[in-house]
């Protein structure tokens, strides 16, 4: 029978503070409110907190920094939930998670219970998330691009004209027909 020693009250404190931060990152919040981990989104969230105490208790391995924290969450994102997290997010997640590391390690606890706070306003409430139609949110300019009202030029010609494109027939009720081929046509 193999007994472990009781996590120490700075431990606990980190751990409760990465618990409320986790909380209190809207993204995450979103992931778990809207299904995308699965019916078991809460314990995902529950479990990435213990990933990133465990990082920072782990004594063979030098403490984390905001970049492994960040990369971390990045791709517990993308393999727990299937979410690109492209809003720079996970940065300051993971640069307030070292600070938790740093703070309690010395015994402070005010990161702590400012997060634990915030945490408990939002406990219950849903994030309001609005999303844009693909295409929408994809406006974005190269700097050396100019606002000049010239068409590019058009390098090749098409040799043959293509037919129109046949666009998908859509009933009343909004659902797209599909239409077989038909038989001996590939």
């Amino acid at each position: 029978m193999t007994s472990t020693a009781a996590p120490s009250p700075s431990s606990i404190l980190f751990a409760r503070g990465v618990i409320a931060r986790l909380a209190i990152w809207p993204t995450l919040k979103i992931a778990v409110q809207e299904g995308w981990g699965g019916s078991n989104g809460a314990q995902k969230q529950s479990w990435i907190a213990s990933v990133i105490v465990d990082a920072f208790e782990d004594d063979s391995n030098q403490k984390p920094d905001d970049v492994y924290i960040e990369e971390l969450l990045l791709q517990i994102m993308a393999d727990e939930f299937d979410a690109m997290v492209e809003d720079e997010s996970a940065e300051k997640v993971s640069q307030d998670i070292v600070l938790l590391w740093d703070e309690t390690r010395v015994g402070k606890q005010d990161s702590v219970l400012k997060f634990e706070e915030l945490a408990a306003k939002l406990k219950g409430k849903r994030v309001d998330a609005h999303f844009a139609p693909p295409g929408e949110d994809d406006e974005w300019e190269d700097e050396d691009v100019s606002d000049d009202d010239e068409e590019a030029p058009q390098l090749i010609q098409p040799a043959v004209e293509r037919p129109p494109r046949n666009e998908p027939e859509i009933d009343e009720e909004g659902f797209t027909l599909v239409k077989g081929r038909g038989k001996g046509r590939r």
